[in-house]
């Protein structure tokens, strides 16, 4: 793995957008895989590594979480921020087509970049995110983020392992990498969650309606697949049934699993690389 990052504009100056590069440079294939709205780039570590046999693959920290930057205050964290900075990643690396890889969040910078003219993006992976997200989802995702406080790793991880169900099969390695990976150690040794507190009010803000995305999602026209969780609040049976309308879009359901799918996990793994092995030539 290699780390690097770029500098980014927002609407009062510049920050710094990390990201954590696998496979080899010289590889014109590129993936990107891009995190949750609470999370960050080390939740792709294992799926990044078994793409890298195929791909140049490239895991972004979205500005506020890991190791880039915050916003300075009073700046939104939106998708247009987002698609900014995304697209100054692209510029940085060179290339002209790319296939995505989201997780909720992740899913929806992908679908807005997927739905424009001339998209570089050629094949899209939506991890438990569709075109609706109900409200109360949005509501009850805003309750559990916040300035949480930690006075040791192991009591980070006992939160994680107590707020992020869907990740109950992963093992004890597996939840101490994101209990490390997801908090940061301040100057008076206590732990926090690795993104900015902010983040939690502009949701809080964004937490008032649904979140309708059909005329987004309705512009791609690229293969698709979709994850779905199928006890998932985010991505509800109606709009997955929605979905499969469309003759472009496979669908890998996964029986017992709420919002969000872990894709830690090796069968949820083979899936994605076998997907995107059979549509290598579309």
């Amino acid at each position: 793995m290699h780390t690097d990052s770029i500098r980014c504009l927002n609407p009062v100056g510049f920050h710094r957008m990390v990201y954590h590069e696998w496979g080899s440079a010289e590889n014109d294939r590129v993936i990107v895989c891009v995190h949750g709205l609470a999370r960050n780039s080390r939740d792709f570590d294992e799926l990044a590594l078994a793409l890298s046999r195929d791909y140049r693959v490239i895991c972004p920290d979205i500005v506020g979480r890991g190791e880039s930057d915050w916003l300075p205050t009073g700046q939104v964290y939106g998708i247009p921020q987002y698609l900014n900075d995304i697209t100054a990643l692209l510029a940085r690396l060179n290339v002209n087509k790319v296939d995505w890889v989201g997780t909720s969040m992740g899913g929806i910078i992908g679908m807005c970049l997927a739905a424009l003219p001339n998209s570089p993006i050629k094949h899209l992976v939506l991890n438990d995110i569709g075109a609706f997200v109900p409200v109360s989802s949005l509501k009850r995702i805003s309750e559990y983020l916040g300035d949480k406080q930690f006075q040791s790793l192991s009591e980070v991880e006992a939160y994680m392992r107590d707020t992020y169900e869907s990740f109950k099969h992963l093992s004890d390695r597996q939840w101490h990498h994101l209990a490390k990976h997801g908090s940061r150690l301040d100057e008076n040794e206590v732990y926090h969650l690795h993104y900015d507190p902010a983040i939690a009010q502009a949701t809080a803000d964004a937490s008032s309606e649904d979140v309708d995305l059909w005329p987004v999602w309705s512009a791609i026209n690229i293969p698709q697949l979709l994850i779905w969780g199928e006890e998932s609040d985010v991505l509800q049976e109606e709009t997955v049934r929605k979905m499969q309308a469309n003759d472009k879009l496979e669908l890998i359901s996964i029986p017992g699993i709420p919002h969000v799918p872990s894709l830690m996990e090796s069968e949820q793994i083979h899936q994605v690389q076998n997907w995107l092995r059979e549509h290598r030539k579309d």
